[in-house]
Formats: C-alpha cells, sequence, structure tokens
C-alpha cells in the first residue's frame, strides 16, 4: 500500500504533491512561485498540516545536502522561509523545530555556502514575533555555532570575511529572539555570555585588518557593511543596551578575562575603545556597576606587572568620566580608595623591587620606572575623576585624601627606620600630588567650606616638614583653593611691574565668608608662609610660589586688617634676609630680599595710596642702580647674578616699617598694628613635625624669645647645640621624670589623706595666686582703646591717651556687636 502511494504520485498526500511541485526539474530555474503560492495558501488554510510540511521539507533537505544538489538546498531554505513569514497560527512551533533542524544541519556543513545560507535563514526566523510563546525550544548550539563562525580562520580572506559576519549576524539574532523572552533560555548566563561577548571582541579587535584594504571612495559604503568589526561593535552595543541591573556583571566579566588573556591592557587603546562602547551603551544608571567591576578586577591584578595595572587605571579614568554624566552612585569614595591602596601597594613594590616584598636587584630598576608609570596614571585617573564632580563631593575627596597623608604627630605616627622613612616620604608625594590634582580648577564661594580646619591643619603642618618637594606640593594646592578669578598664571613669574593693570587682574570685593576665614585662620597661614621662607632648601619654584600665594591671598582674601599683616609679613622676611640668624646661603637671602620687593610693588599699587607707592618705587629704583641683586629680575633667572657680600646693606636699600607706617597711617590703616614687627608663634605643630634637627627646632624658640624681648637691639647669639649638650639634656630629663613622678605620687597622697580644711586652704591659695598671673598678663599684652573723652596731657607736655578698660566702658542701648 505505501510503496504503490510511493510510486504513484496521484496516490500521495497533497501537502507532499504541494511541496513536490515547488521545486523545478533544473534548480537553476529556482522557487516555482505560482506553485508556492499554492503551498502557502494551503498552509493558511489547513495549519494543523505545517508540521508535516516543514517535516517533509527537512527531509528533502536532508537528503539534498547528502546527494550535493546544493540548488534543491537554496530552493527548500526559500520555501521554509516564506512559510514562516506568512504563518503565524498556534501550530507554528512544531514548524520551527523543524526548521531550526535544517538551519542547525546547514550550519554544521564544511561548506561555507551553507553555513551562511543556514545563518541567512535564522537571522530572517529572528526577526519575527511568534504569537505563541515556546517552552523547550533550545538555543545552545546556535550560540556555540555562532561563535565558532565568528573565529574563523578560513584561507580565502574574502571567504573568512563572510563566514564571520554571518556568524555574528547569528549571534545578534539570538540575543534579539532570547534576551525579552522571559520563557527562553537565559541568554545572560555565564555559560553563553563567555562565548557571545569574546567572539564580538575578537572582531573588534581585528579592525585593523579590515581598514587595512582602503577600499576605494565609490565602494566605500559597501564594504563598511562588509567590515566584521563595524558588525560586531553594532551587536555589543545593542546586546549591552538591553542589559537589566542584574545582568550587568555577566557581560562586563567576560569582557576582562578577554583583555587579561590576549594582554589588551598594556597597548590600553582597544580596551579604551571596549570600554568607551560598554559606557556609552549601558543604561547610565548602570555605570557605577562597570566602575565597580573594573575597581574589583584592579584589585584582583595588584600582584601584576605595573602595565597591566595602568593600563586598568587609564581605562577606570576614562569609564568614570563618562559614568560621572550619568550615575556614579555610592562608588566615588570606593574608587578613590582603591586607587590610594593601590598606589601605597606600588610604592611598597618599588622600595622592595619585587611583589611578594622580597628584593630582588637584578629587576629593581626596570621595575621602579614600570611603578612611576602606574603611579602617574593612577594621579591622572584621580584628578581626572574628581574634576567631573560636584563641589560637594569633591570636598568630600579632598578630605579623604587628606586624611590618608602620614604626618608626624601624637595622633598619627609614622614609620621609623630607612625604608619606613622612604615609605613615608613616597607616600605623602604621592597623595599630594593627587591632591593638587583634585584641588586645580576647584570653585568654592566660601573659603571655610573649601577649607575647614582639620584639613587645614593637617596641610599646612607638612608645610614644615624637611622635604622640599613636599613643601611645594603645599603651597601649589594652597594657591589652587585660594585662586578663584583665575589669576595664578598670572604670578607665574616674580617681577617689579611699574603698572600692573597690564595683568588685567580679576578681583573681587571680600565677602563677608572670607572675612570670617581670616580671622580665624590668617595668623595660621602667616606663620607658615614665614616659616616657608625661611628654608634652606628653597628653590626657584619655592619662591615663585610664596609670590603668588600671598598675591592671591591680597587679591581673593584680603581687606585692609589683612594687608596690614601681610607688609607687616613681608618685612618680617626682610629682616629675615638681613639678619641672617638662620645662616642662610647668599641666593636665600637675595632671593627674599627680590621676594619683598615684588610684593609690595604689587600691593602698593593694589591699595592705590600715593605716598605708599612712591616709597615703594624710589627703593625699587636704588636697588636697580645700586643693589640689582635685590631685585627679581636679577635674581629669579636661570642665572642669577649675586652679590658676594650682604652684610653692609644699607638703610636706602631697605624698605623701612616705620616709612610705610606712616604713609599708610595717613590713609586710614592701623599704624599702631603696622608698627608692631611681625613674631610667629610657636606651636606644638612645629615641635612636632619633622624638621631638620633638633638644634633647628631650638633656636626658632631662641629666635621668637629674643624677638619678643624689649632688648631687640641687644642680641643675644643662641647657645650652640653640640652633641654634649643633647646627651646632657636627656640625662637631665630622665631625672625630671623621676621628680615628676615623685611629686605625682606626694599630691595623690595628699589629697588621700589630708583632711579637708587643709585641702581646701590650699587650693584657695593656688586659685588666688592664678588670678593675679592672669590679671598682670593681661595688663602687659591688652592694650584698651582710648577713652571717648579725648586726651590729656602728661608731665612733659606730651598728649597722653586717657583710657579705661573695656568692661568699664558705658556704651550707648543701641550699640549691638
Amino acid at each position: 500500500m505505501y510503496g504503490v502511494c510511493g510510486c504513484c504520485g496521484a496516490l500521495r498526500p497533497r501537502y507532499k504533491r504541494l511541496v513536490d511541485n515547488i521545486f523545478p526539474e533544473d534548480p537553476e530555474d529556482g522557487l516555482v512561485k505560482t506553485n508556492m503560492e499554492k503551498l502557502t495558501f494551503y498552509a493558511l488554510s489547513a495549519p494543523e498540516k505545517l508540521d508535516r510540511i516543514g517535516a517533509y521539507l527537512s527531509e528533502r533537505l536532508i537528503r539534498d545536502v547528502g546527494r550535493h544538489r546544493y540548488g534543491y538546498v537554496c530552493i527548500a531554505m526559500e520555501a521554509l522561509d516564506q512559510l514562516l513569514m506568512a504563518c503565524h497560527c498556534q501550530s507554528i512551533n512544531l514548524f520551527v523545530e523543524s526548521f531550526l533542524k535544517m538551519v542547525a544541519k546547514l550550519l554544521e556543513s564544511e561548506k561555507p555556502n551553507l553555513q551562511i545560507l543556514g545563518t541567512n535563514s535564522f537571522v530572517k526566523f529572528a526577526n519575527i514575533e511568534e504569537d505563541t510563546p515556546s517552552y523547550h525550544r533550545s538555543y545552545d548550539f546556535f550560540v556555540s555555532r555562532f561563535s565558532e563562525m565568528c573565529h574563523s580562520s578560513h584561507e580565502d580572506l574574502e571567504i573568512k570575511t563572510k563566514i564571520r559576519m554571518s556568524g555574528i549576524k547569528g549571534l545578534q539574532g539570538v540575543v534579539r529572539k532570547t534576551v525579552n523572552d522571559e520563557l527562553q533560555a537565559n541568554i545572560w548566563d555565564p555559560q553563553h555570555m563567555d562565548k557571545i561577548v569574546p567572539s564580538l571582541l575578537f572582531n573588534l579587535q581585528h579592525v585593523e585588518e579590515a581598514e587595512s584594504r582602503s577600499p576605494s571612495p565609490l565602494q566605500a559604503p559597501e564594504k563598511e557593511k562588509e567590515n566584521p568589526a563595524e558588525l560586531a561593535e553594532r551587536c555589543l552595543r545593542e546586546l549591552l543596551g538591553r542589559a537589566a541591573f542584574g545582568n550587568i556583571k555577566n557581560a562586563i566579566k567576560p569582557v576582562l578575562i578577554h583583555l587579561d588573556n590576549h594582554s589588551l591592557w598594556e597597548p590600553k587603546v582597544f580596551a579604551i575603545r571596549c570600554f568607551k562602547i560598554i559606557m556609552y551603551s549601558i543604561q547610565p544608571q548602570h555605570s557605577h556597576l562597570v566602575i565597580q567591576q573594573l575597581l574589583s578586577h584592579l584589585d584582583a591584578n595588584s600582584r601584576s606587572a605595573a602595565t597591566v595595572r595602568a593600563g586598568i587605571v587609564e581605562v577606570l579614568s576614562e569609564a568614570a568620566v563618562i559614568a560621572a554624566t550619568g550615575s556614579v552612585g555610592p562608588t566615588v569614595l570606593e574608587m578613590f580608595n582603591t586607587l590610594l591602596r593601590q598606589l601605597r601597594l606600588s610604592i611598597d613594590y618599588a622600595l622592595t623591587g619585587s611583589y611578594d616584598g622580597a628584593i630582588s636587584l637584578g629587576t629593581k630598576i626596570i621595575k621602579e620606572h614600570e611603578e612611576r608609570m602606574f603611579q602617574e596614571a593612577v594621579i591622572k585617573t584621580i584628578g581626572s575623576f574628581a574634576s567631573t564632580l560636584p563641589t560637594y563631593q569633591r570636598s568630600e575627596v579632598i578630605l579623604f585624601i587628606m586624611s590618608k597623608v602620614p604626618l608626624p604627630s601624637l595622633h598619627h605616627p609614622v614609620e621609623t627606620g630607612r625604608t619606613g622613612e622612604n615609605r613615608n616620604r613616597l607616600t605623602q608625594i604621592m597623595l599630594l600630588k593627587s591632591l593638587l590634582q583634585v584641588s586645580t580648577g576647584f570653585q568654592c564661594n566660601n573659603m571655610m567650606s573649601a577649607l575647614p580646619s582639620n584639613f587645614l591643619d593637617r596641610l599646612l603642618s607638612t608645610a614644615l616638614m624637611e622635604d622640599a618637594e613636599i613643601r611645594l606640593f603645599v603651597l601649589e594646592i594652597l594657591i589652587s583653593f585660594i585662586d578663584r578669578h583665575g589669576n595664578r598664571h598670572k604670578f607665574s613669574t616674580i617681577s617689579t611691574l611699574s603698572d600692573i593693570s597690564i595683568l588685567k587682574l580679576k578681583v573681587d570685593k571680600c565677602s563677608r565668608q572670607d572675612t570670617i576665614f581670616m580671622k580665624k585662620h590668617s595668623q595660621q597661614l602667616y606663620r607658615h608662609i614665614y616659616l616657608s621662607c625661611k628654608e634652606e632648601t628653597n628653590i626657584q619654584k619655592h619662591y615663585e610660589a610664596l609670590y603668588g600665594l600671598l598675591a592671591l591671598i591680597s587679591i581673593e582674601l584680603a581687606n585692609e586688617e589683612v594687608v596690614v599683616d601681610l607688609i607687616r609679613l613681608v618685612l618680617a622676611v626682610q629682616d629675615v634676609a638681613q639678619v641672617n640668624e638662620e645662616n642662610l646661603p647668599v641666593y636665600n637671602r637675595c632671593a627674599l630680599y627680590a621676594l619683598g620687593a615684588a610684593y609690595l610693588n604689587l600691593i602698593s599699587q593694589l591699595t592705590t595710596v600715593p605716598a605708599f607707592c612712591q616709597h615703594i618705587h624710589e627703593v625699587i629704583e636704588t636697588r636697580k642702580k645700586e643693589a640689582p641683586y635685590m631685585l627679581p629680575e636679577d635674581v629669579f633667572v636661570e642665572r642669577p647674578r649675586l652679590s658676594q657680600n650682604l652684610d653692609g646693606v644699607v638703610i636706602e636699600f631697605l624698605f623701612r616699617q616705620s616709612k610705610i607706617s606712616e604713609v599708610l597711617g595717613g590713609s586710614g590703616y592701623n599704624s599702631d598694628r603696622l608698627c608692631l614687627p611681625y613674631v610667629p608663634q610657636l606651636t606644638d605643630e612645629d615641635r612636632l613635625s619633622k624638621r631638620k634637627s633638633i638644634g633647628e627646632t631650638i633656636s626658632l624658640q631662641v629666635e621668637v624669645e629674643s624677638r619678643n624681648s624689649p632688648e631687640k637691639e641687644e642680641r643675644v647669639p643662641a647657645e650652640e647645640i653640640t652633641y654634649e649638650t643633647l646627651k646632657k639634656a636627656i640625662v637631665d630629663s630622665v631625672a625630671v621624670e623621676e621628680q615628676e613622678r615623685e611629686r605625682r605620687r606626694q599630691v595623690v597622697e595628699k589629697f588621700q589623706k589630708a583632711p579637708f580644711e587643709e585641702i581646701a586652704a590650699h587650693c584657695g591659695a593656688r586659685a588666688s595666686l592664678l588670678q593675679s598671673k592672669l590679671n598682670q598678663i593681661f595688663e602687659i599684652t591688652i592694650r584698651p582703646p582710648p577713652s571717648p573723652s579725648g586726651t590729656i596731657t602728661a608731665a612733659y607736655g606730651q598728649p597722653q591717651n586717657h583710657s579705661i578698660p573695656v568692661y568699664e566702658m558705658k556704651f550707648p542701648d543701641l550699640c549691638v556687636y
């Protein structure tokens, strides 16, 4: 019966006859369109037959493939494509199974044309939106096969390109078919992503090979379509654009592994390109997930070569800048913390010469050079990312970095020993470099917010360190914070301009917040500027930074009181150069003279007091004629022209404090304050800072005491500090500690055993003694204001202010403080 049906065409089922009729006798004639229309009409009229039609077509295709009748294979696939496009009934699932079986058969073939034919049919199928869901369909084979095609290494370049492009299109079809269908296999699983993403990156990586063919302008559009790199990029963008929050990690991890396996971090170009594609393709709110992945990868590669870590950091820099335009989220401090931790590790690697802490002399020089490159990359990344943050986040980052700087203090001990000192120094330099990068371009209207007390205290304490490079960084950081109108570059060179209007300075009136800031911190700033001027290791860059700092304070934060104090400060610096108690070199003394001349020339023109300007101008002209080595034009040049003898400086070469106080006092400035010489107060910060020697700190104390004494002219030379003196001081200190311990024991015993009346009498006597000492101090230090009643005449006919204490003065009822 069945044999008869097979031989007699009229007895065969109708669907088979319709399928057979679409095949012509000669396969080159192509599909018989009229018969194809009949088959399509029959499939739509009897959808229950669709699965049988698909099975029969599949049977014929497999037979034709085995017989190498490839013309009929193409006709069968064309018929399948048309049936798929036309039929969307509920029975389509069974038909799709047959279709996918035929596509898989073509993809398994070794013939490139059949592989391309099967891929094109699958892509058409992927673009069809099915009306009914499928619960059991699997695309694992297609993911594997398309990924394999993406790595084709066919001998013929043109065929290889076509196969790779077909593989990319196939992966794109799989993604489109499955990514939004929750009933399908999860394409975001690592087993699929580990095949799809590396296949796309592999073709992106060979973009140079495709571009090297350089097509003619007329053929360029067609060639661009045939470029696997561009097609892979579009597919990767589409894949990442469809990624949800929970799938980002699975999509990014294969990228990192691919870059590791192919050593693509060191050239950095391809890695940066990949992550730019990623950052611009994903949703903005997912950006911080990519940053977290990069940070974790950097930590995982903390023992890799410095060039690899530098590549990761530069990629992180590019990604972070793009992410900052979207949402970085809680990863801001996490990112900076990771970068600073890597910076510390790099310093350790550079010191030890190996990644495991063991010293390896043979490779230490190479590693130091590589680690230095990595450190610069980290600092650059910190600066570029911080520049994109809002002001409030930038302030938090600044405080965070400053808290990591190791400082010698009671609460923040530093490492001891030669290795510890080197590590501390390198850490301080790198962190201050990072801080300088973050502070560059920082704009904050309120200086109290820009430079809070805890930050300013730690920053200024580093200004007293021995290392000249560290001090220079501190000055540059202060300048970056204070310069809010872009005037810094106008003071890059020190000069005595006769007309500062050519600088076109941007000057605003000092705000109330700035006035409060200067009242609170001005003396602290002046003291550190004064002590920085006295350092022997200063070079031209230090004096240029000091001049810029003084000038910017005068422009940004100055009122009349600040101007007076700055003038006193500069005159005190002139005294340092004149008296030379610090035994400064000739260059440093000439530099201090020149610094004072340049600043007083600037401030005199800013104050616009004619008599003040005239005095400054006269001294500068006198120096030009007789002592040019005291002016910046001769000192701050490549070959300074100095004088070998500065001990005979005449008074005409100096700016006189009495004259300046006289001319400014006539213009409303506080002449009494101008007459007082500036004397910095020694604090615990100076004692705890890493000075050059104990003797320097002691000599600084002697200097302050001598300046405070009324016999200023009769200077007593400081006692010479020798080894014997220090030894005696140490031995004496041990005895003093024993005495102090005994005294405390006696006091405790007395308060435990003595009667109450005796203790009360003792405390009352001490309180009276304390009050009397305080009264003496108040009488010496506090100068009451003049009484409203005017002046009286002293015994020698001189007018004398009659003053009363402030607490006894009678103020009007409407007087409000």
